[in-house]
């Protein structure tokens, strides 16, 4: 994949197709050569700590996860949106101390609550930030930002900033934040990438996400299909093992035994062929497709650079 140089990489996928683990990969692989990265999550799970085993982050914590052995950094960030709002009071209204006791009285919880759409233009608005301290030069800047979004099924409403304030603020800091937040994430600085299983329901969400985002304005970059289990059979030769049509005489094996053994092989095939039309599915989208490995020895540090090192073959990405 060619283009622009993307500062802001927004990564997405249905629940359980490994997003946050693909979103590490993609930070790591852009971190070469004393390059600085920051991974932000947005969702309170503090999944980047215990991707990268390390303490949970905290507050506005910016803390390095990794070194890379292509040698750069990853940093991660856990925005809250509830510090995003007491930052915000006390940044636009110097209600710092003001702000604390309405927290205490559990009032920015209930805003943030009732208005869903301010509480993504304060997630966003940290990352907004944190992109913008390139272009002033600041010692805190990043070479590129990657952002573990929410899911698909949030992912349009999330990145449409100015239709999530059109009922809360006309005017004011709230507008002013939502409309440079707009307009980074509709510039050709800014890729989305969507993560997916080929499995029914993650394909279909990844085709509606692609829809949205799409009608939205919003630039999708790549689809990238986790956990895959690549097959050296043709096709041909998969189907005629998922019909049984193929025996098996391993030596020293009873019959019961190849039949078992070729009942086991038949479900295997049959799964491969259907992912086979899932990727079909997805191709006609066109947009650029992209595999990661099934890893059966599970997600470890190693395993992350194993991940970035796949992207990095696949992708013409600008740390590459």
């Amino acid at each position: 994949m060619s283009g622009p140089r993307h500062t802001l990489h927004v990564v997405s996928g249905k629940g359980g197709t490994g997003k946050t683990t693909v979103a590490a990969g993609l930070a790591c692989a852009l971190a070469t050569r004393g390059r600085r990265v920051l991974l932000c999550e947005v969702e309170k799970r503090q999944g980047l700590s215990e991707l990268f085993g390390v303490p949970p982050l905290e507050g506005d914590e910016e803390r390095r996860l990794t070194r890379t052995p292509a040698g750069g950094s990853v940093f991660g960030l856990s925005i809250d949106a509830e510090d995003a709002l007491r930052e915000y009071l006390e940044t636009f209204y110097h209600l710092g101390l003001a702000g604390r006791a309405l927290d205490r009285f559990g009032v920015i919880d209930f805003v943030t609550s009732i208005a869903p759409g301010l509480r993504d233009v304060l997630l966003t608005g940290k990352v907004y930030e944190a992109v913008r301290r390139q272009l002033k030069n600041l010692p805190t800047a990043y070479d590129a930002v990657v952002l573990d979004a929410p899911p698909t099924g949030r992912i349009g409403q999330f990145l449409n900033i100015h239709e999530a304030v059109s009922d809360i603020a006309k005017v004011g800091p709230i507008r002013t934040q939502a409309d440079s937040v707009d307009a980074l994430l509709r510039s050709r600085s800014t890729i989305v990438h969507l993560v997916t299983l080929l499995e029914d329901m993650p394909v279909t969400e990844t085709e509606e996400a692609v829809a949205s985002l799409r009608g939205s304005g919003t630039r999708v970059g790549t689809v990238i299909e986790n956990m895959v289990n690549p097959s050296p059979f043709q096709p041909a030769v998969l189907a005629d093992v998922a019909a049984g049509a193929v025996a098996l005489d391993v030596p020293g094996w009873d019959e019961q035994q190849n039949t078992a053994l070729a009942a086991e092989f038949a479900v295997e095939a049959s799964r491969t062929l259907e992912q086979q039309v899932r990727h079909d599915r997805l191709s006609r989208l066109g947009l650029p497709l992209v595999q990661v490995d099934f890893d059966p020895l599970g997600i470890d540090a190693e395993s992350l650079f194993g991940i970035a090192e796949q992207l990095t073959d696949q992708l013409a990405l600008e740390a590459a």
